[in-house]
């Protein structure tokens, strides 16, 4: 069976490559001014397997063709970073936004506008063009309370299909998503005081 890519995997692959080198001189160049504080926790790289890029477009009933795939779809190539901080995920977003090669096609926030379901994270749609053919990439960026719950909930949805509680415990995943928030706003908050010490600290260091 020909390949739904056509003849642009390679192109897929060259267009993870470079925004994963772009993401991480965005990582030096933020550890600079943190003092060697790398903002990124790990991240995920993947081009969309061919089953899975033919099932998605079976789901939105497109035809499973080279067009869907590359134009129609636009999570062929995926890279999913995970951050330490919320600011970080922000400051990470607009050093990619800035990228030359890069456009923003689509962004839904997430974070500020949860999902119904406590779901969180930042979704932003690039439009790659570094070649003939225009690459799209889907970024999510997260944080590690962000990530965890996402998966866990990931793990969770079989089990809670099986169950005779499903309100229950969607309330409950609800609460735990809103209490990670929390403590996301709380380690924020944390952060930017020690820095804010630290910058009086040298502030008075220099003057002296």
């Amino acid at each position: 069976m020909e390949s739904i890519y056509g003849a642009h995997r390679q192109e897929l692959e060259e267009t993870r490559d470079y925004l994963l080198e772009e993401i991480q001189k965005i990582r030096e160049d933020m550890a600079k001014k943190t003092g060697g504080e790398d903002p990124v926790e790990h991240f995920l790289a993947r081009i969309k397997s061919e089953e899975s890029m033919r099932e998605k477009c079976r789901r939105k009933g497109l035809p499973e063709n080279e067009h869907s795939a590359l134009e129609e779809i636009h999570d062929a190539v995926g890279i999913r970073i995970v951050c330490s901080f919320l600011s970080d995920v922000y400051t990470i977003r607009d050093g990619l936004a800035g990228l030359p090669a890069c456009e923003v096609v689509e962004e839904k926030d997430y974070i500020r506008h949860a999902k119904p379901n406590g779901y969180r994270s930042y979704h932003l749609i690039l439009k790659v063009e570094r070649g003939p053919q225009p690459v799209y990439a889907e970024i999510q960026l997260r944080t590690i309370s962000q990530d965890t719950w996402a998966a866990l909930e990931h793990h969770m949805k079989y089990k809670k299909a099986m169950s005779g509680d499903d309100a229950l415990i969607s309330a409950e995943l609800k609460r735990c998503a809103d209490e990670l928030a929390s403590t996301d706003l709380s380690m924020q908050t944390i952060r930017d005081m020690i820095y804010q010490d630290k910058k009086e600290t040298t502030d008075e260091n220099t003057a002296g």
